[in-house]
């Protein structure tokens, strides 16, 4: 409120000197000229009498003179008194109504009402600083989930597009830079129902600058950040509560690992996707020699995974400024451009990851020139760009957007699932197999849901299941009876166990359960209600365990002991 205030007073200092002064010298004006009482002696106004006469003549109201009929003198000073401040009066309005279509009073009154109406959000939230192509996937796949979502954003003109899109719960949005920290607190960064911050800035320096604001501001939110180099991800590393997401090498590691270890790729694709979709299909990418078309980071990281797969790889760097023969070609060893052909010819697959559209549709137009069966992974830049893309025909093909949000959606929704992840990524590859026929069992063809079920004593189904003379004790096999169907199974795999620091990945059936434990559950739609049961009703354990009902009342309990 101040900074409206100080937006205002600024704006209309002048506008009100001039009312004022013309106010001022009027009134004095009238209490020192003289005037005539009925009885034909002199008389002065008083200032309040001068002031109330002035109120009224000066917008043109006129009431009469008072509280004495006016001489001539009098009258001759009313006439420059309505003329003045007719004039300040008009001055003032006007700068009025400048003042309501100035910019920066528009944005303090903006942004007070944002901070107002975050300030009263009563439901968890989650901040996105950024409202790119990766920015509005990701705020419509939350609000698809049902997740209030409150935007930051410089750029002005994507406030339009947010009230044209069709969200079920319209998200809140400032237009202002989120590397400032009084933007980031206005935006509910330490707002206790603020579950998360997304940092999706269009560079890495801004996401850097806005993702430390955020740890420092509020040093237990959890904060997600997206970056493109090594740099930029050596920086935030070192921050515990900041997640980094690095698209361009989740991608290329992505493609290295079906190379290298189709079986866990497919279990990561398994588990990672929209929940309730088909199982995803195996990429097919093929081994080989494979030639790299780009510059900058994204095809660093796909030559560096690709021969950390064990495959020959050779890249080319792209320069499309120069103009004459066309593209001019840049690469590593002082290769001629023949040799490039002769790369291409002998590739079993190419990469073509610049930041121009319409040069990666026509190096894949060359290079399928020169070898027909080649296998090719083009990068869309653009969304407007689709069209090209179409037209390319590619194999694969890579979409910022998608894998930003994707990533990000496993890290807010599912923050267990991280960590058996991680237990895969450095797994021989029994782990993945385990896994994959475990799901095949229970989820077939289908993509599970998620969830992660609590063991706390505090529950009342479980205060007293987890009590130490619950013989035998709690275990998961327990929590995968059909509370309503003791016969039947629930259609679940406990993934990962974690207890205190400790994490067991795919546990077995038989592990007793202490308070405070946490399992990561995949199975079907509908499971997760049934089970959580367990959590809020006292008689499924016992009647799951024993097949009777057991009496809830005070009244039927008295008749059993007796």
């Amino acid at each position: 409120m101040n900074d409206v205030l100080f937006v205002i007073l600024r704006r209309l200092r002048w506008p009100l000197i001039a009312l004022i002064a013309a106010y001022a010298v009027s009134i004095c004006g009238l209490v020192l000229i003289p005037g005539v009482d009925e009885q034909g002696q002199a008389v002065h106004l008083g200032f309040f009498h001068a002031l109330y006469f002035i109120s009224y003549t000066a917008t043109t109201i006129g009431f009469g003179e008072i509280p004495h009929a006016f001489t001539d003198p009098q009258r001759a000073w009313t006439i420059v008194c309505v003329y003045l401040c007719v004039v300040a009066w008009a001055y003032t309005l006007g700068s009025v109504f400048h003042l309501s279509q100035d910019q920066t009073l528009r944005d303090a009154l903006s942004r007070r009402r944002f901070a107002r109406r975050v300030t009263a959000l009563e439901e968890p939230f989650v901040l996105i600083v950024g409202y790119g192509q990766s920015g509005i996937m990701l705020a419509r796949m939350l609000d698809r989930m049902g997740r209030r979502i409150v935007l930051v954003e410089t750029r002005r003109e994507r406030a339009a597009s947010i009230e044209i899109e069709e969200y079920q719960y319209p998200p809140l949005f400032l237009a202002a830079d989120g590397r400032l920290p009084d933007v980031l607190v206005d935006a509910g960064v330490g707002h206790r129902k603020c579950t998360a911050m997304v940092a999706l800035a269009g560079n890495d320096d801004s996401n850097q600058s806005v993702a430390i604001c955020g740890t420092v501001l509020n040093p237990s939110l959890r904060i997600i950040a997206r970056v493109h180099t090594p740099i930029a991800q050596a920086n935030l590393e070192s921050f515990r509560n900041i997640d980094l997401i690095n698209p361009f090498q989740s991608y290329a590691n992505n493609i290295a690992l079906h190379i290298g270890s189709p079986e866990r790729l497919r279990v990561i694709e398994w588990l990672t996707s929209l929940p309730g979709g088909a199982c995803p299909e195996p990429l097919d990418v093929p081994k080989g020699h494979w030639v790299v078309f780009g510059i900058g980071s994204f095809s660093d990281y796909f030559t560096t995974a690709f021969r950390s797969a064990g495959l020959t790889c050779t890249r080319v760097e792209l320069d499309s400024r120069q103009q004459g023969e066309g593209t001019v070609f840049r690469y590593e060893g002082g290769m001629s451009r023949e040799a490039v052909v002769e790369e291409i010819g002998k590739a079993a697959g190419i990469v073509v990851c610049t930041d121009d559209d319409a040069l990666n549709l026509a190096m894949v137009t060359r290079a399928r020139s020169i070898n027909r069966g080649v296998y090719v992974v083009i990068r869309q830049a653009h969304a407007a760009n689709a069209s090209l893309i179409d037209a390319s025909m590619a194999n694969l093909r890579f979409i910022k957007a998608d894998v930003v949000s994707h990533e990000v959606r496993q890290l807010l929704t599912s923050p267990l699932l991280i960590h058996f992840l991680k237990h895969l990524g450095g797994d021989s590859g029994e782990l993945a197999q385990r896994t994959a026929a475990l799901l095949e069992e229970h989820s077939r063809d289908k993509v599970p849901f998620l969830w992660v079920f609590d063991c706390y004593a505090s529950y009342p189904g479980l205060r007293e299941a987890l009590s130490p003379e619950v013989l035998p004790p709690l275990s998961i096999d327990d929590l995968l009876v059909n509370p309503e169907k003791p016969s039947e199974r629930l259609s679940a795999v406990p993934l990962l166990l974690l207890r205190k620091k400790q994490e067991i990945p795919l546990p077995s059936e038989n592990t007793p359960l202490l308070s405070g434990d946490r399992i990561l559950f995949a199975g079907q739609r509908g499971e997760r209600e049934l089970q959580r049961r367990f959590l809020l009703e006292p008689s499924p354990l016992t009647f799951v365990r024993t097949g009777v009902e057991p009496p809830r009342s005070w009244l039927f309990r008295r008749l059993l002991r007796s």
